[in-house]
Parts: C-alpha cells; sequence; structure tokens
C-alpha cells in the first residue's frame, strides 16, 4: 500500500513539474522578441532623426572652434599687455609669442605669462601668428583654410588690441 502511494506522489509532482514547465515555456516562447519589420522602423526612424540634426550639430563645431581661436586671441593679447608692464616693450617679431613662456633675456621678465604651450597653437593645430610695430602688436589665425581671407570658419581672426 505505502509502495502505491509513493507511486502516486511521484506521479503527481511529475505533472506539476511538466504544468509549471509548460506554463514557463508558454510565456517565453516564439513571441518573445521583435519582427524584422518593427526593427526596420526603428532604424528608419533613427535614420530620419541623424539626416535631420547632423548637419545642425557639425555647424555648431564650426562656430565653436572661431568662438574659441578669438577667446584664445583675447588671452594672449592680455598676456603681451602683462609682458608689456613689466618689461616696458611688446615682445618682438623674433621672439614671437614664445616670450610669454621663457624669459629670453628680457630684463624685468615676470613670467610665465602664460600656463601652456597649447595656448599658443590655435583650434585649428596652427601657431597663432605675431607682429609687432611702432608700440602695437597683432595676434591672428588665418582660420580653417590657413588662407588669407575667407568667411565663416574660414575667416581671419585679429587682435583688437593697438
Amino acid at each position: 500500500m505505502t509502495m502505491i502511494l509513493t507511486r502516486l506522489r511521484r506521479r503527481r509532482m511529475s505533472e506539476n513539474v511538466t504544468t509549471r514547465d509548460k506554463v514557463e515555456t508558454s510565456r517565453c516562447g516564439g513571441d518573445a522578441g521583435f519582427t524584422l519589420v518593427e526593427l526596420l522602423v526603428v532604424l528608419a526612424i533613427i535614420a530620419l532623426i541623424g539626416t535631420l540634426v547632423g548637419p545642425r550639430v557639425l555647424g555648431y563645431i564650426g562656430t565653436a572652434k572661431s568662438d574659441t581661436a578669438a577667446t584664445q586671441i583675447r588671452n594672449l593679447s592680455n598676456a603681451v599687455e602683462l609682458f608689456y608692464l613689466d618689461v616696458g616693450a611688446y615682445p618682438d617679431d623674433e621672439a614671437q609669442l614664445k616670450a610669454l613662456l621663457e624669459p629670453l633675456s628680457a630684463a624685468g621678465w615676470n613670467g610665465p605669462y602664460l600656463k601652456t604651450a597649447a595656448s599658443l597653437i590655435d583650434p585649428w593645430g596652427r601657431t597663432y601668428r605675431y607682429k609687432s610695430a611702432d608700440g602695437q602688436f597683432v595676434i591672428s589665425t588665418l582660420g580653417r583654410d590657413d588662407k588669407p581671407g575667407g568667411t565663416g570658419e574660414d575667416a581671419d581672426l585679429l587682435s583688437d588690441t593697438r
């Protein structure tokens, strides 16, 4: 009798396990996941957003480089003015802007007037141009194209200090 009850219990447990497995299988069955059409619709929406937003973002990057160059030129002009207050003259054309980082035998030099030499490089990777004459100086960059003239990001940027 006990053998029969034990067999019945085992059979019920195995039926419960199979019923439980069937329920879990139906939950995770073939209905899970995305169809190809759904994936294509999502990709089309992402591509549409990219074509609308992409050009605007790239335009902002170009404007940001020009704005950065203008700000750096103002900072360099301020450093040259500090150099002038200490030394009594602007750096000559030979020393260029390097005089803001190294004394180069200038009496009264109290620098460095810039933190790093990277400050002398414009956003397009070229050294800023420096010219001094008759108690005035000009710091400039030729923009993205590295040619005189131009508009937009290719425009020349000059210091306004005289």
